[in-house]
């Protein structure tokens, strides 16, 4: 009997030590806030997401503290299984999974009255039953951020903004504060600024060859929190012609260029065709995909420009060349008398004789220098400020990436690499990325009243 009631009472320890286990096993909900970020302004985002097992939770609130004052964002009422009306009203529950919801809704002046200028925070406190409900987990979290209202300030300061279709042009303009982003903005095409001294900056920008006459132009200066000012500034724009062009496609042109360019191109994803057989629908995707792939390749490399300008004066054409196209010319493409493609040509092809030396049309870095696409060998040269040029269809390169050029200075040979009938180089201008006309580029006058005129005045 004895023996009996030990083992009873040892039975009856074991298993409240294993209800005391069980008990305080379990993970306080795990909360993020991925918004706001550093700064909100007159409209800005808060988004926080909440994970607890089955997403069961007891409580759940945010609220924004500032000033020693405390304003309900949210709150959820688990009892009715749903964001309270009142505090919650422009706020949205969803579920990512069976463990986790995300809370969004507007954080700004606009849909929080109470926010002032400066230093807030963002406070989150969640809490779930543990096991029989013996014991609440909570959890809490918090953010910090400045909270911006007024906006920027930003006052073009150069005269005489003049711009061709399919050109560049440059202006100087004052931003504050210091911290913001600031440049040109033609339609959705964004250019940075780059600075001079103080709070002077200086933006090349483009009106792309495909864009309207009409396209809006503006410089813009735009803080963290979203806030943004803008000035126009522009005084002519310029309609520049468009060649056309009419381009004759052969067998012998097709099997020399397409294998070798798809040997190249493992983003087309293609096996080159066998050597007698069709060559077309190989041609048109290198001549349409791989070109769209190549010009946003081309575009990435703006984020590797310098902030300094490493120039002065005009850019230099290759010596004794003939202009074999040239810059937004429209191409029609024929195969066997009827029309396969049509594209837009955006550079010039600049031709001597057979490998001659090739030169840089100004001082600068070299930021790429191998095989691209329908360019075949192709150096880019960057000149500073989202200034670069673009030479393709290269034998071989006399300069590798990092290097400093001079203006005139060799840097490979010609050929007829990539997407080329003959040997000739392609050259282009790059602003911000984008193609744009060279001959303004080589123009001596342009270059003194839109570029070296401007800066003398900042300075």
């Amino acid at each position: 009997m004895f023996r009996w009631l030990v083992g009873l009472l040892l039975i009856l320890a074991l298993a409240a030590g294993v209800t005391y286990v069980v008990a305080g096993r379990g993970a306080p909900p795990r909360l993020t806030i991925n918004k706001p970020d550093r700064a909100v302004g007159q409209a800005g985002t808060l988004d926080v997401t909440a994970e607890a097992p089955n997403t069961k939770f007891t409580t759940l609130t945010i609220a924004l503290e500032q000033n020693g004052k405390s304003v309900p964002l949210f709150a959820l009422d688990a009892s009715a299984g749903a964001a309270s009306a009142t505090a919650s009203k422009d706020a949205s529950v969803t579920a990512v999974d069976r463990n986790q919801i995300r809370i969004s809704r507007p954080l700004g002046k606009q849909s929080v009255p109470e926010l002032q200028s400066g230093a807030a925070r963002i406070v989150v406190t969640a809490t779930r039953p543990s096991f029989l409900n013996l014991r609440p987990l909570t959890s809490t979290a918090s953010k910090d951020f400045q909270v911006r209202l007024e906006p920027p300030r930003i006052a073009v300061l150069s005269t005489h903004h003049h711009i061709n279709h399919g050109g560049a042009e440059m202006v100087v303009y004052r931003a504050t504060p210091a911290d913001v982003a600031s440049g040109v903005r033609v339609g959705d095409v964004e250019y940075p600024g780059y600075p001079l001294s103080g709070d002077l900056k200086a933006a090349f920008f483009a009106l792309l060859y495909d864009q309207d006459l009409n396209t809006r132009i503006q410089a813009f200066a735009r803080d963290e929190a979203g806030n943004e000012a803008k000035a126009t500034f522009i005084d002519n724009v310029f309609e520049k012609p468009q060649h056309k062009s009419r381009i004759e496609l052969d067998d012998k042109f097709l099997n020399r260029v397409v294998p070798d360019i798809l040997e190249h191109a493992p983003e087309l994803k293609m096996t080159p065709p066998a050597e007698g057989s069709d060559m077309m629908p190989a041609f048109l995707r290198i001549n349409g995909e791989l070109r769209k792939i190549n010009a946003d390749q081309i575009a990435a490399l703006a984020k590797k420009s310098s902030p300094t300008r490493q120039w002065e004066g005009p850019f230099v054409q290759l010596g004794n060349s003939k202009v074999e196209a040239s810059f937004a010319d429209h191409r029609t493409y024929f195969y066997q008398g009827k029309e396969v493609d049509r594209q837009v040509h955006l550079g010039f092809d600049l031709a001597v004789t057979a490998h001659v030396p090739v030169i840089a049309a100004h001082a600068g870095t070299v930021i790429y220098a191998d095989w691209l696409g329908i360019y075949g060998n192709c150096i880019v040269i960057d000149h500073g400020m989202g200034v670069q040029s673009l030479y393709g269809h290269l034998m071989s390169f006399d300069v590798k990436v990092g290097d400093h050029v001079t203006r005139g200075q060799t840097i490979g040979r010609s050929d007829s690499t990539g997407l080329a009938g003959g040997d000739h180089v392609h050259f282009t201008m790059l602003v911000g990325g984008r193609m744009v006309n060279p001959v303004e580029w080589w123009d001596k006058k342009w270059m003194t009243d839109r570029v070296e005129r401007k800066l003398q005045e900042a300075r």
